[in-house]
């Protein structure tokens, strides 16, 4: 796995527009090399605000919508178009403006979808899903080993929590302890809603870049302890690392607390 990398930005706009400039080139990078790309969406208001800034980024047309897949770190466990739904609010800040191939953009199940209200069972189906799209190059990682394969997805995009967690992996719960399966489903969350569905370390772990996003001073502290050398049970951050980078992008107020030895001075 990658060493983490740090750039820091002056506030969490300019980290919002610098991260969707980024995140075009690599799809483009991606396409242009094998003809498609494949991004893993995060919710929150970091992974919400990139979004945003992507919509209304120029260079946006350079991307080729049609040849883009799209899957979801994590999701709310809630009815289908509940306002709550990372899938929703993707939809509203970008997915509906731009010509996406339907059959390539995957939401997990929502709570009154096929799967009812078995979280357990929409996660089963998300890894499935996961599985077949893999196809013969999938990164072999334990996980696919057991049967778990997922793609080699090129940019996986994560949200940074106040509690250091990412997707729905919240410290010392069962699921940052999963080794085996891509996708499982969380009870007991300590943020609404309780009931989730998530990817696991080992299916963050399959992605070429993982791209961890952190913006305000709320996420000051939860920066300094996953860069800071802490174990992923505790720092689920700390664990969520990309097979070729690990790129933490943060404004100035997430960074107070981080040593200025981990970003070179131009970040800033």
């Amino acid at each position: 796995m990658s060493a983490p990398q740090v750039v820091v930005h002056r506030d969490k706009e300019l980290m919002a527009k610098a991260a969707a400039a980024r995140l075009i080139t690599k799809i483009v990078d991606a396409q242009s090399a094998r003809g498609t790309a494949s991004v893993v969406l995060t919710g929150g208001r970091n992974g919400n605000g990139l979004l945003a800034a992507l919509a209304e980024a120029p260079a946006r047309d350079a991307v080729d919508w049609s040849r883009l897949d799209l899957w979801w770190g994590d999701e709310r466990f809630l009815p289908d178009g509940d306002p709550e739904r990372n899938y929703t609010q993707a939809r509203e800040v970008l997915l509906d403006s731009v010509p996406l191939d339907p059959a390539r953009v995957h939401p997990m199940a929502p709570s009154d979808g096929p799967h009812g209200n078995d979280a357990d069972a929409a996660a089963e189906a998300y890894a499935a899903e996961l599985a077949a799209a893999a196809g013969p190059e999938h990164y072999q990682s334990a996980a696919a080993a057991a049967g778990g394969a997922v793609p080699s997805f090129d940019v996986l995009l994560l949200g940074v929590g106040p509690d250091t967690h990412v997707a729905s992996l919240f410290p010392e719960l069962p699921a940052v302890y999963e080794r085996e399966r891509t996708v499982v489903g969380v009870r007991g969350a300590p943020k609404p809603p309780p009931t989730r569905v998530t990817l696991t370390l080992p299916a963050i772990r399959a992605a070429r870049e993982v791209w961890l996003l952190a913006a305000g001073e709320d996420k000051a502290n939860a920066a300094a302890i996953a860069l800071s050398g802490a174990g992923e049970v505790q720092a689920p951050a700390a664990g969520a690392r990309g097979r070729s980078r690990t790129l933490w992008l943060l404004d100035v107020a997430a960074a107070t607390q981080l040593p200025r030895a981990l970003y070179p001075p131009a970040s800033s």
